[in-house]
Protein backbone atom coordinates (compact mmCIF):
# COMPACT_ATOMS: atom_id res chain seq x y z
CA UNK A 1 0.00 0.00 0.00
CA UNK A 2 1.48 3.55 -0.65
CA UNK A 3 1.63 6.42 0.97
CA UNK A 4 -1.40 8.42 -0.71
CA UNK A 5 -3.48 5.10 -0.50
CA UNK A 6 -2.57 5.14 3.53
CA UNK A 7 -3.80 8.77 3.79
CA UNK A 8 -6.61 8.37 1.78
CA UNK A 9 -7.74 6.16 4.05
CA UNK A 10 -7.22 7.64 6.88
CA UNK A 11 -8.62 10.53 5.94
CA UNK A 12 -11.82 8.93 5.14
CA UNK A 13 -11.58 7.17 8.34
CA UNK A 14 -11.82 11.21 10.07
CA UNK A 15 -14.41 12.06 7.79
CA UNK A 16 -16.56 9.44 8.71
CA UNK A 17 -15.90 9.55 12.61
CA UNK A 18 -16.92 13.70 11.89
CA UNK A 19 -19.87 12.40 9.88
CA UNK A 20 -20.95 10.26 12.33
CA UNK A 21 -20.46 12.70 15.35
CA UNK A 22 -22.88 14.72 13.19
CA UNK A 23 -25.39 11.92 13.11
CA UNK A 24 -25.83 11.70 16.53
CA UNK A 25 -26.81 14.63 17.53
CA UNK A 26 -28.78 15.06 19.85
CA UNK A 27 -31.59 17.76 18.80
CA UNK A 28 -33.50 19.57 21.48
CA UNK A 29 -36.58 21.79 21.44
CA UNK A 30 -35.74 25.32 23.64
CA UNK A 31 -37.95 28.15 24.61
CA UNK A 32 -36.54 30.92 26.73
CA UNK A 33 -37.08 29.85 30.18
CA UNK A 34 -39.69 32.74 30.56
CA UNK A 35 -41.76 31.38 28.65
CA UNK A 36 -44.71 29.48 30.33
CA UNK A 37 -44.44 26.71 27.91
CA UNK A 38 -42.84 23.72 30.66
CA UNK A 39 -43.12 20.54 27.48
CA UNK A 40 -44.64 20.19 24.32
CA UNK A 41 -45.74 16.87 22.56
CA UNK A 42 -43.90 16.57 19.19
CA UNK A 43 -47.55 17.11 17.11
CA UNK A 44 -47.97 20.49 19.02
CA UNK A 45 -44.68 21.23 18.22
CA UNK A 46 -45.54 19.90 14.47
CA UNK A 47 -48.51 21.87 14.80
CA UNK A 48 -46.39 25.28 15.74
CA UNK A 49 -44.01 25.09 12.91
CA UNK A 50 -46.34 24.08 9.91
CA UNK A 51 -48.58 27.66 10.76
CA UNK A 52 -51.57 25.07 12.19
CA UNK A 53 -51.44 26.84 15.72
CA UNK A 54 -49.41 29.65 17.25
CA UNK A 55 -49.69 28.66 21.04
CA UNK A 56 -48.85 25.79 23.01
CA UNK A 57 -50.92 25.00 26.42
CA UNK A 58 -52.10 29.00 25.90
CA UNK A 59 -49.01 30.35 25.76
CA UNK A 60 -48.38 32.10 22.00
CA UNK A 61 -45.03 30.94 20.59
CA UNK A 62 -43.31 32.24 17.11
CA UNK A 63 -41.09 29.50 15.72
CA UNK A 64 -37.41 30.06 14.14
CA UNK A 65 -35.60 27.77 12.05
CA UNK A 66 -32.13 27.32 11.37
CA UNK A 67 -30.80 27.96 7.68
CA UNK A 68 -31.64 25.11 5.07
CA UNK A 69 -28.55 22.60 4.24
CA UNK A 70 -28.01 22.47 8.44
CA UNK A 71 -27.82 18.94 9.71
CA UNK A 72 -29.91 20.24 12.94
CA UNK A 73 -32.82 21.18 10.27
CA UNK A 74 -32.70 17.96 8.56
CA UNK A 75 -32.87 16.04 12.04
CA UNK A 76 -35.98 18.29 12.96
CA UNK A 77 -38.17 18.06 10.03
CA UNK A 78 -37.08 14.67 9.52
CA UNK A 79 -38.41 13.76 12.89
CA UNK A 80 -40.28 16.05 14.14
CA UNK A 81 -42.18 17.97 11.03
CA UNK A 82 -42.03 14.12 8.88
CA UNK A 83 -41.46 16.52 5.94
CA UNK A 84 -38.15 15.99 4.01
CA UNK A 85 -37.12 19.62 2.48
CA UNK A 86 -38.70 19.16 -1.10
CA UNK A 87 -41.91 18.56 0.62
CA UNK A 88 -41.65 21.53 2.95
CA UNK A 89 -40.90 23.54 -0.10
CA UNK A 90 -43.84 22.41 -1.62
CA UNK A 91 -46.01 22.86 1.75
CA UNK A 92 -45.05 26.38 2.65
CA UNK A 93 -45.13 27.35 -1.71
CA UNK A 94 -49.32 26.15 -1.39
CA UNK A 95 -49.73 28.47 1.62
CA UNK A 96 -47.65 31.17 0.40
CA UNK A 97 -49.16 31.52 -3.00
CA UNK A 98 -53.12 30.95 -1.27
CA UNK A 99 -52.60 33.22 1.23
CA UNK A 100 -52.92 31.38 4.53
CA UNK A 101 -49.51 31.32 5.63
CA UNK A 102 -45.85 32.33 6.13
CA UNK A 103 -42.96 30.20 7.00
CA UNK A 104 -40.72 31.08 10.31
CA UNK A 105 -38.19 33.05 9.56
CA UNK A 106 -34.63 31.28 9.22
CA UNK A 107 -31.61 32.39 10.76
CA UNK A 108 -27.76 31.49 9.96
CA UNK A 109 -26.94 28.84 12.59
CA UNK A 110 -27.94 28.07 15.81
CA UNK A 111 -26.01 30.53 17.78
CA UNK A 112 -28.72 33.18 16.22
CA UNK A 113 -31.49 30.91 17.16
CA UNK A 114 -30.39 31.20 20.68
CA UNK A 115 -29.99 34.61 20.44
CA UNK A 116 -33.25 35.26 19.16
CA UNK A 117 -34.96 32.47 21.73
CA UNK A 118 -33.02 34.67 24.41
CA UNK A 119 -34.30 37.93 23.75
CA UNK A 120 -37.70 36.58 23.05
CA UNK A 121 -40.17 35.19 25.41
CA UNK A 122 -42.32 33.69 22.83
CA UNK A 123 -39.69 32.42 20.64
CA UNK A 124 -39.33 28.45 20.29
CA UNK A 125 -36.18 26.65 18.23
CA UNK A 126 -34.37 23.63 17.81
CA UNK A 127 -30.77 23.24 18.24
CA UNK A 128 -28.20 20.67 19.47
CA UNK A 129 -28.61 19.65 23.40
CA UNK A 130 -24.75 20.53 23.97
CA UNK A 131 -25.72 24.24 22.83
CA UNK A 132 -28.65 24.96 25.78
CA UNK A 133 -27.57 27.44 27.87
CA UNK A 134 -28.66 29.47 30.62
CA UNK A 135 -31.96 31.38 30.01
CA UNK A 136 -33.27 28.61 27.57
CA UNK A 137 -35.72 25.96 28.97
CA UNK A 138 -36.12 22.50 26.63
CA UNK A 139 -39.18 21.36 26.27
CA UNK A 140 -38.67 18.23 23.76
CA UNK A 141 -35.83 15.99 23.28
CA UNK A 142 -36.43 14.65 19.56
CA UNK A 143 -35.68 11.16 19.26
Amino acid sequence: MNVKTQIGRALGAVGFLIAAGFASAEVVVVVNSASAVQQASASEIQQVYLGKRNDIGGASLTPVDVSEGSEIRTIFYDKVIDKDPAQLNAYWSRLIFTGKGIPPKQYFDEAEVVEVILENEDSIGYIDAAGVTEGLRVIYTVK
